[in-house]
């Protein structure tokens, strides 16, 4: 028997243990992968499920909440698959040249699921936070280009407290009783601050109305408010929309 006869054998063995831990090395990687990409599309369908959550909840805010147009009892729905719904303090306030004329504690009503975060604030709604947030639907502050009028409306809570945590795909109920009350503040020159967590979206709000924009924390809390100053002499209105809210 020759040499390479002898050998033969060990080689196509040697071979063969080499295609089977090949073949397994493959399977693995597949599996890695296949693994990698079953997480990435499930982080995409929540992602995409809780900015779906708030955009539905940014329009039922909207509607829920008509601070405006209703007087009287009313009732909504703000439906979501998954978050919290709660309110927190918020204070507006007007000020003239000599300071502080009124504060109205405001109050806003707050959806958060994960990073995402629907705000309705003295009858504006921002989806969003920081930087990032973004105005959907406008506040009830109007003003004349230059001077003459400035109406403030001032969308109030006064809320009962509750929170609503939904896990089944649940709505809640958001009962309103509105009433207006219109306050005369004479001629001055004014300012609007607003506390909120989306000083961007409300500063870009008042610089289209041709308002300059500082921001300040009055309280001392940590949330600053948005300080818009109208230019010239202006003859001010404050109107105080009172929604007697509740989570039902």
């Amino acid at each position: 028997m020759t040499r390479g006869e002898s050998n033969a054998p060990g080689k196509s063995n040697a071979r063969g243990q080499s295609n089977v831990i090949g073949v397994a090395l493959l399977l693995g990687v597949v599996m890695l992968s296949l693994a990698s990409l079953t997480a990435s599309v499930g982080m995409v369908v929540q992602s995409n499920a809780a900015t779906a959550d708030a955009a539905r909840v940014a329009t039922d805010m909207n509607r829920a909440l008509d601070p405006v147009e209703v007087t009287g009892i009313h009732r909504g729905r703000v439906a979501f698959s998954a978050g919290e719904l709660t309110t927190e303090a918020r204070e507006l306030r007007v000020l003239n040249e000599s300071g502080t004329v009124r504060v109205v504690r405001v109050d806003a009503l707050v959806f958060t699921n994960g990073d995402r975060r629907v705000t309705d604030l003295a009858g504006a709604v921002v989806q969003g936070t920081g930087d990032a947030g973004r105005m959907d639907a406008r506040p009830p502050i109007t003003s004349s280009e230059r001077g003459g009028v400035l109406v403030v409306g001032a969308a109030k809570l006064n809320a009962s407290g509750r929170t609503v945590v939904s896990k089944r795909g649940e709505s809640a109920v958001v009962r309103t009783n509105v009433t207006h009350d219109r306050t005369a503040l004479g001629n001055g020159t004014y300012r609007v601050a607003v506390e909120t967590k989306t000083p961007d979206a409300w500063g870009r709000y008042f610089e289209r109305q041709n308002a300059t924009t500082t921001t300040r924390d009055f309280d001392g809390d940590g949330i600053p408010s948005v300080v818009a100053r109208y230019p010239g002499t202006r003859f001010c209105y404050l109107v105080v929309h009172d929604m007697h809210m509740e989570v039902l």
